[in-house]
This record gives C-alpha cells, structure tokens and sequence, in this order.
C-alpha cells in the first residue's frame, strides 16, 4: 500500500470522529506487516480524559484482534494541517512500532517520519 492510499484510509477514518467539543477531527490508518488496513478516529468524552486519539483507536482495535506487529500509520486531521500524535499516542506507538514510520498530509505534500524521530527515548521496560 502506498502512503497516499494509506492517507486517503484515514480520511475516511477521520469522517467518523466524535467530536463535540473541540469539533476538531483526526483520523488514522495504520499498515499492519501482514498487509490489513485498521482504521480509527478521535472519540471524545464530557470527562476529557475519557477521550481517545485517532491513533490508539486504530492500535487498540488491531491488538484486539491479534495483530501486534505494526509497518506504518498515517495521520490527518480537518485543520488540512499536518498533526502530529500527543505524547501519549507517541509512546503506544513506540511500544507497538518502534522500527515503523508516521505518514502525515497538510493537503499539499505528505511527510514521513519515523517513530524513533517522533519520540527518541520513549519509555521502557525491557
């Protein structure tokens, strides 16, 4: 799958946010290595900790259903601005994806980085 089919899934993604308070949408597609597409989007919550990103949305749904070994994610957002994943999103994805890339689009250019570049000294266990 090319970045920009991966791109134009998490727009599709991105239609299905529920965003009542900030009204700002975010979508994501993320590549797992056995070639499925998961899609997720932003879901928010009147207790704000409540809420989930784009990102962790498509995570959680591909671990729970099995999958755990992760090639890449692309992120997009309604502001047609590039939109990189919080703090939070970035440590799930160095857990799940540390060797994976992050495919973002401001409407003009897309922008690849990588995970280790989003977050170089992410928390760990082992």
């Amino acid at each position: 799958m090319t970045n920009q089919e991966l791109i134009e899934e998490a727009k599709i993604a991105m239609e299905y946010a529920y965003v009542p308070y900030s009204k700002f949408k975010v979508g994501a597609a993320l590549l797992t290595d056995s070639g499925k597409v998961y899609r997720g989007c932003n879901i928010e919550n009147a207790s704000f900790g409540a809420t989930n990103c784009a990102e962790r949305t498509a995570i959680f749904k591909a671990v729970s259903e099995g999958e755990t070994v992760f090639d890449k994610i692309a992120v997009v957002s309604s502001s047609n601005e590039f939109t990189y994943p919080c703090g939070i999103c970035r440590q799930v994805l160095g857990e799940f994806m540390p060797k994976g890339e992050v495919v973002f689009d401001d409407g003009k250019e897309l922008l690849v980085l990588k995970v280790s570049e989003l977050l170089p000294y992410k928390f760990d266990l082992i």
